[in-house]
């Protein structure tokens, strides 16, 4: 998915808490909010695993970045024997989750 589209949705979720944000993305009728959803559940899940953290409840989206991946190159047959580009353009998106204790 192009980074310009998935940059959309993660503008709207970054800062918020991770349960606000779960919220979010559950409601927003985009199609980027598919992969940042699993991406987000995982990240709590590791949290938790990993990290030692036992409620999910207080990490917060500090930080979420979306930056251009590998772009696909791909063709068109076109009239006479030629052919179009198209670029299939991908995401590369980075979820940072901090303890939100206060």
């Amino acid at each position: 998915m192009s980074p310009r589209k998935v940059r959309l949705v993660a503008d709207v979720v970054k800062g918020k808490t991770a349960s606000e944000a779960l919220a979010i993305l559950s409601l927003l009728p985009k199609t980027a909010t598919l992969p940042l959803l699993k991406l987000l559940r995982s990240a709590m899940a590791n949290a938790k695993q990993n990290g030692g953290v036992a409620h999910p409840e207080v990490l917060r989206v500090s930080g979420l970045s979306v930056d251009g991946g590998a772009t696909l190159k791909r063709s068109m047959p076109r009239a006479r024997g030629t052919a179009y580009q198209i670029l299939k353009r991908t995401s590369k998106i980075v979820l940072t989750l901090t303890d939100s204790v206060k």
